[in-house]
């Protein structure tokens, strides 16, 4: 059984609800020892919540999960928090959660986690989450290429936004959603309330290399 921490890259067009989903996962006690990296603390609005800094890019919450900052370069971020886990700086991690920006094409990412030494060594990738906004999806799809390169990737697709949609509109953009992924399961989302089960564990892709030492 690998020893790996799994970890899971969430993305999803502008506006289509990653940070309301984020928000709702970061007050679930089912996320303690979870460490989220996020590009700035004030989009997630997390300046209420903060307990306790442990560092300048490094906040813990009251929930028990770990929010730090993309300063530079992935892999380094994600071998401090791996030391910072191991020297006791911060909660030992049972997971990692990691925001892409809403523009952000996450085939990179996903690249870098699966091939990166320094990196597959210690994380395994558990599987990519996409926000798709019923309300708007539609639209962003017809003119926008971001939004379809994250569905694509996706091994699970949230829809957001559900109670907002025109008649008719969630139906249509499932069937395009679908069209551009027939393999992620799609769930339909209101204000961001999804059991953390249904987005982790998915164990949805395969150790880079077989037998790797932990």
């Amino acid at each position: 059984m690998s020893s790996a921490i799994p970890m899971t890259v969430l993305t999803g067009y502008l506006g289509s609800g990653k940070t309301t989903l984020l928000k709702r996962l970061l007050n679930d006690p089912a996320m303690a020892g979870t460490a989220v990296i996020i590009n700035e603390f004030g989009e997630v609005g997390l300046d209420d919540a903060l307990i306790e800094k442990t560092d300048e890019d490094a906040v813990l919450l009251p929930s028990g999960c770990v929010c730090c900052t993309v300063r530079g370069d992935l892999v380094q971020v994600l071998a401090k928090l791996h030391k910072q886990s191991m020297w006791g700086e911060i909660p030992p991690m049972r997971r990692v959660v990691l925001e892409t920006t809403g523009l952000a094409d996450p085939t990179p990412i996903v690249h870098t986690l699966m091939t990166d030494e320094s990196v597959y060594r210690i994380y395994q990738l558990d599987g990519v989450v996409t926000t798709v906004d019923a309300e708007h999806g539609l639209k962003q799809l017809d003119e926008q290429f971001e939004p379809a390169k994250q569905i694509a990737i996706a091994d699970r697709i949230i829809l957001t936004k559900t109670d907002l949609a025109k008649p008719g509109d969630l139906e249509r953009l499932e069937a395009r959603v679908r069209a551009l992924n027939r393999a992620g399961e799609m769930l339909r989302v209101v204000k961001g309330d999804v059991a953390p089960a249904r987005l982790f564990g998915l164990g949805a892709h395969e150790p880079a290399i077989s037998g790797a030492d932990a």
